[in-house]
């Protein structure tokens, strides 16, 4: 009995990594798709709109100490966003309008909420984008295809940012370089373990290269 089990259950794994090839086949043969947006549709962007409810915890981590723990539940359907942070929680709806206190919910969820979609925010936004060209990543040397994204000089919290975005064959970002605007600050980190949520598929680790860096997801949820 257990060899029967062991066997249907191989055989379920099979199937599931055979499906999961053809999909990203798929992805990558559809003339359709432009780069970024195959980036995003290999991350279960077409599954996003489903979801009612998305709850994850933002941390930080700088030298083993813990810089910042923000708990978020994102209600989509009434578009209520609610962060949990040292014991206060604090909600708001998103509007044109926001108030001060509101503001500083809504900076820190944009943030937040684009280290865990940002490629997701390939197809949401109006950033500009360049060829894609293989280029050896920043942190592991490997190559890999390269694509540029340039956020706008205007609007947003911070206007003018752009990124590298380091990507393999299934068009899954393994790693990129954060540029702030105006030649400012240069930041690269990894991409890494990745865990499909109900279609989603999220990054939870981001490391930089000395891996005295660490920005990570915990308590994620999905509904």
């Amino acid at each position: 009995m257990k060899k029967l089990l062991l066997v249907a259950l191989m055989g379920v794994l099979f199937i599931s990594c055979n499906d999961k090839k053809k999909e990203q086949e798929q992805i990558a043969k559809d003339p359709n798709l432009k780069v970024h947006e195959k980036i995003a549709m290999a991350n279960g962007f077409e599954k996003f709109d489903s979801i009612s409810m998305l709850k994850f915890t933002f941390n930080v981590k700088v030298n083993d100490t813990l810089r910042s723990e923000r708990r978020w539940a994102w209600d989509l359907k009434n578009n209520k966003i609610s962060l949990t942070e040292k014991d206060s929680t604090m909600s708001y709806t998103k509007k044109d309008s926001l108030t001060k206190e509101k503001e500083y919910i809504d900076q820190r969820f944009v943030n937040d909420s684009y280290w865990l979609l940002f490629p997701y925010q390939l197809k949401w936004s109006n950033a500009d984008f360049s060829e894609p060209k293989t280029a050896k990543a920043p942190i592991s040397g490997d190559e890999m295809q390269m694509l540029s994204v340039s956020f706008p000089s205007k609007g947003g919290y911070t206007p003018g940012d752009s990124y590298d975005i380091y990507f393999d064959d299934d068009f899954m970002i393994q790693e990129w370089v954060y540029k702030a605007a105006g030649g400012g600050r240069e930041m690269a980190t990894t991409w890494e373990d990745y865990e499909n949520f109900n279609g989603l598929k999220i990054s939870k680790m981001h490391k930089s290269e000395d891996g005295n860096f660490e920005l990570y997801f915990t308590n994620i949820s999905v509904e």
